[in-house]
């Protein structure tokens, strides 16, 4: 028995979950490239990066419920899609190159208080914001709402993989580990945004077609 969707509630939702991303990535992105310059760590400094580049996911996500009431909200939600895309290249790249860089200086992740703290706190915040954002992209058919909660999943992700290695280059010495983990991530974020500049989304070809 399918329950009817009040569409209009569902996009204020969304909204809110929206705007409360957005906030969380500012001061993400402040804090993390703050603390990285203070502690010399490229691995904090690229966290703040991505903040800024799911910041723009999100403002392309606002801008798109925005216009959900639009006669051609279909063609402003393949042209979202897309953008969102475009972003998920830019993190793919930005991860890659970080990684790359630290593989060949050999840099072991900083120990800095405010990026372990910032980090234990994304690893909590984000998968419940991505749970709620991919519930609304569904509800509503949005494929660009999904493609932006798996981004937000993603943050969850780079959260975790900055935390391991933070503890094992402190118990083992294994400086590698992080950007390791790093380079085995680009091909999961850049194989979302080729879907996006497809016009799909991995996670939503039953929900959303």
């Amino acid at each position: 028995m399918s329950v009817a969707i009040n569409r209009p509630a569902e996009i204020r939702r969304g909204q809110r979950l929206e705007y409360l991303t957005l906030s969380y990535n500012v001061v993400e992105a402040v804090v993390s490239i703050a603390a990285g310059t203070l502690a010399g760590s490229i691995a904090l400094v690229g966290f703040g990066v991505d903040a800024v580049i799911e910041s723009i996911s999100g403002s392309i996500m606002l801008w798109r419920l925005a216009h959900d009431s639009h006669p051609r909200r279909d063609d402003i939600e393949r042209w979202a899609l897309r953008m969102i895309g475009v972003s998920f290249l830019l993190l793919a790249a930005y991860v890659g190159y970080e990684a790359a860089e630290k593989l060949l200086t050999r840099e072991a992740p900083a120990r800095s208080i405010p990026g372990i703290v910032l980090a234990c706190c994304s690893l909590i915040v984000m998968p419940v914001l991505a749970r709620k954002k991919r519930t609304v992209g569904k509800n509503i058919g949005s494929a660009a709402m999904v493609a932006d909660s798996q981004q937000t999943q993603l943050c969850s992700y780079l959260s975790a993989i900055l935390l391991g290695g933070l503890l094992l280059n402190a118990v083992v010495g294994w400086w590698w580990a992080d950007p390791v983990a790093g380079l085995i991530m680009v091909p999961i974020i850049a194989r979302e945004g080729i879907a996006g500049l497809k016009g799909e989304s991995c996670d939503c070809h039953d929900a959303c077609h």
